[in-house]
Parts: C-alpha cells; structure tokens; sequence
C-alpha cells in the first residue's frame, strides 16, 4: 500500500535523495521501502523558502509502481494510412496515436531534419540569412526543438498530460518533468530526443520525408483525394492531419485561395524583454545572491490595461533571445533556454492582446487580415534598422519614460540589436497599453522597472492569427472531409504539450 506524504523542506534538503528518505522514515515511523515524487514546487512567498514535494512512500518489501509509457505498445500498421503535414509536436503525437491502433502514419515536412537544420541557424544567427523552409518555426520538431522544450500547460481537460510527458521521457527527457511544476527539457537536448521519437515512428511502420512542401490539396465533392508537394510528388489519401504550426502563411493563403474556409483570430503582440537573471533571483527570492540549491528564477505577469490583456510569454530563464522570422525583411524575436538555465540572462515575452478592431484597415484581406497585420508589423521592425536581423530596441525605463535609448546595455541576442524607438514600430494601441502594463507590473514586483532591462522587438508569433474551423465532435473541416486541422496553427493549442494533444486527439478520431 503507497502512503501519499506532503513535505515542505529547505531547498538544501530537497535536492538530497538521503536526507528525504531520513525525514519520510522519521514521519512514517517504519522502514521505507521506495518513494516516487509526485509533484515538485517551489513556495517562494515568505522566507525562507521552501520546497514543496509530494510523494508517494512504500514500506520495505513494498514494490513501487514504475508503470511508463512504451514503444511495445505501438501495433505494426495495417494497410490504412494517414497524412500528417507537419512534423511538430502535433505531428509527432498523431503518428505515434496512430501507430497505436495499426494505422501507418505518412508524415511530410517542409523543413529539414534537426541536424541539417541546426546549419542553417547557425548561419541565420551569424550571418542574419533565413532560410525560408529550415529555421526556428520550421524543421523536425516544429517551433519547440530549437526554442526552449517548456512542457507546462493548462490543457488538463484535453487529454493525457502524463503520457504525452512520459512518452518524452522514454525517448531520453530527465525523469524529473513528470514531477516538476513547470517541466523543461532544454534546447540543448531537444534534438535528441527528437530524434528518437522520430525512429521511433520509423521503427514502426511509419513514413518521415523532409524537404517536402505541401503546395496543394486535391478534393472531389468536397473530400480529400490528395495531395501535391513542391517537389512535383503527389500523394493519394483520403485522411489529413493539418499541424503546420502557428507560421505557415503560405499554407493559410493556399486554404483561402480554395475557398476552404478559415478565419481571422486574435492573437498577442509585443516585445521580448531581459534582464539580469541576478536581477530577477534577488527580486523572486528575496535575497542579494540566490541559495545554490534553488534554480534560477522565473516570473509570470499579467495586467489589464486600456481594456487590453497584457502579460509574459514563454520566460526563459538563464536564456537566450533568438531570430525566429520565417522570411527575409522581417524582424520576430522568441526566446529559449539550455537545460540548466546557466545563462546570465532572463527573458520573456511581454505581450498585449490583439483584437479584431485592430486590423480593420485590413479587411480587404478576409480571414487573412490579422495575418497581414502582424507581417507588416514585423517588416516595419527590420526596416528600422536595415540591417540583416539586427533588431530594433529600447531600455525598458526609456520606453516607459517615452525617451529615446542613448546606450543599451548587454544583450543576448546573437544577431545583434540597435536603438531604436519602439513606438515608432508597434502601433499606438499596443504602446499604450504595453508601457502601463509595464508600470503596474513595476509597482507589484519591485525592482522589476530596472535601468538594466532592455526591450527587444518584435514578438508577434505568439499564437496563430488564423483559424481553421472544425467540427466538435469530428474534428474534421466542417466544409471538407477528411481534412483535420491541428496544433498551433489551427489555432487549436498554444505549446508543445497542448499541440501534442491537440496531435494525439486528431488521430483518434481517424
């Protein structure tokens, strides 16, 4: 019989295995045999701070239950199959669901596989180049691999949250995020894992073909028939699984060009901001210099300003902010961090909601308006500087403050930033509204408004800007069968976890 026990320890404390299981026995009062953590959180709201854990205890003799997801599971495909355009965090959960239940999946990625696609960053970080089809958004793995592995999501309704985290871990991921409140994998080690998953798929009757643009969907009396590639390859079936992610313009063009019906979506606009990460450990934990045993620092924030949301994205502790436009003449900036979060920086994104009334000058666009809003906004930001992926930015008290930035301090973007006046890039309704935001925020986390800080523009690839409807109970198209929007850019998930379900989800229904 496992006891469920709920400790609050030192922070020197929870990261010695020893000294847990001497405070367990010592509560217990009898020999333990095994624990399991279940749960992990730091309660930072009072000092000292502590660590609450939660697990499960079993007394000597006792066997603990290490039940995990595995490939044994996985069925050899019968001869129905299915097509996945996409091979993010969607696409590889749909082809392991339908794995599951004999269907083989046939997988088509626009971009390269994780090791040829680490080439072209290097070359977009030091040489400001982008290659359409292989950079942060596109390539094995989708948006996740190369920018950050955040596991966390509020998706609990949505599906198996554990399996999706456990099928991380038999493919190499530290057994600690089945534990943590807030799981990261880390950039470092994403493309391995990646990778596995990806043999994985193969091991097992599936199909993976990268280089291989969608350019085309084949219908008859309103179902799908096939599909056309750039490469010239046409592929006959009658089941799509949809999971291009949140940046793939061309394949929204392509569905409003056929009269497949999409709609324009609100999404959230803004900057990344960084600070030191000295800075936020002093101001999260209260102290000059953060204790050994506790890990770098993060934050989440959230405001209501001029009737706009306005609040952090994907912080990244330790991180790095990175290039991640998708087309030459654009400025987009995401952020991510290594496995230890060891860099000297903190950055987030600090975005505000966008709404339709925004991109009314837009109209003329349809379902693609919000879309053109948010492109012609990350132009505006490399015309700004001019000057490969330079990127336009301001300190944080000089944008607040409406003054312009005579110096900036030390950044980590690669390509490099510039001064610049963010107004003069965002539109008024964000500004406003970002630079309150920002001041309430200062008031309640104090220290926060630092001289330090620095605001790096633009992040605008928040979440998609359009929508592909479908049926609740279906989840196909309503207007096409067959056709099963998916993930991110059908505006259906919001990371890799929730894109995962979203993923698994699709597949079941096929």
């Amino acid at each position: 019989m496992a006891y469920t026990l709920e400790l609050f320890l030192t922070p020197e404390q929870a990261a010695d295995n020893h000294k847990i299981n001497e405070i367990v026995r010592q509560k217990l009062g009898a020999p333990v045999g095994g624990i399991k953590k279940i749960k992990e959180s730091i309660d930072a709201r009072k000092s000292p701070i502590l660590i609450r854990l939660v697990l499960e205890v079993y007394l000597e003799g006792e066997t603990i239950d290490e039940k995990i997801w595995n490939s044994n599971i996985l069925a050899s495909p019968t001869k129905k199959s299915a097509l996945i355009v996409g091979f993010g965090p969607a696409g590889m959960f749909a082809a392991l669901q339908l794995l599951e239940k004999g269907i083989k999946p046939i997988i088509v990625e626009r971009g390269k596989g994780v090791k040829e696609r680490r080439r072209d960053l290097a070359i977009l970080n030091r040489e400001g180049i982008v290659n359409p089809e292989s950079n942060y958004c596109f390539g094995e793995g989708g948006a996740g691999t190369y920018s950050d592995g955040k596991l966390y999501t509020r998706s609990k309704k949505r599906g198996d949250v554990r399996k999706v985290l456990e099928i991380f871990v038999a493919h190499g991921a530290d057994e600690s995020i089945l534990y943590q409140a807030h799981p990261h994998i880390g950039t470092n080690k994403l493309p391995q894992i990646v990778e596995s998953i990806r043999q994985t798929i193969l091991d097992h009757g599936g199909e993976v073909y990268f280089n291989e643009k969608l350019t085309d969907i084949i219908l008859k009396n309103n179902e799908v028939e096939a599909v056309q590639l750039a490469s010239g390859k046409e592929i006959e079936t009658d089941q799509i699984i949809l999971a291009t992610g949140h940046s793939a313009r061309d394949i929204f063009a392509l569905l409003h060009q056929k009269q497949i019906a999409i709609e324009a979506k609100s999404f959230a606009l803004g900057v990344r901001i960084e600070h030191p990460q000295s800075l936020i450990d002093s101001i999260q934990y209260h102290c000059k210099i953060r204790d050994e045993f506790l890990p770098p620092a993060s934050y989440s924030l959230v405001e209501q300003a001029h009737g706009r949301g306005v609040f952090s994205f994907c912080m990244c502790p330790g991180g790095i902010i990175a290039p991640a436009a998708t087309s030459p003449g654009e400025i987009v900036v995401n952020g991510w961090s290594p496995s230890k979060r060891n860099g000297k920086f903190a950055n987030s994104g600090m975005v505000v909601s966008v709404n339709p009334p925004d991109w009314e000058n837009y109209k003329e666009w349809g379902p693609l308006a919000a879309m053109k809003y948010q492109e012609e906004i990350e132009q505006k930001a490399y015309k700004a500087i001019a000057k490969n992926l330079t990127a336009p930015a301001q300190r944080l008290v000089d944008f607040v403050n409406k003054k312009t930035s005579t110096t900036l301090p030390e950044c980590s973007y690669i390509p490099g930033v510039e001064a610049a006046i963010l107004d003069d890039i965002l539109p008024n309704e964000i500004t406003q509204s970002l630079r309150l935001g920002l001041m309430q925020m200062g008031r309640k986390m104090k220290g926060y408004l630092s001289p330090e800080a620095l605001l790096v523009g633009v992040e605008s690839r928040t979440s998609s800007p359009v929508k592909i409807p479908r049926d609740k109970e279906t989840l196909q198209h309503p207007q096409i069968k067959g056709l099963y929007p998916c993930g991110e850019g059908a505006g259906f998930a919001g990371g890799i976890v929730s894109a995962a379900l979203d993923g698994m989800a699709c597949a079941e229904r096929i």
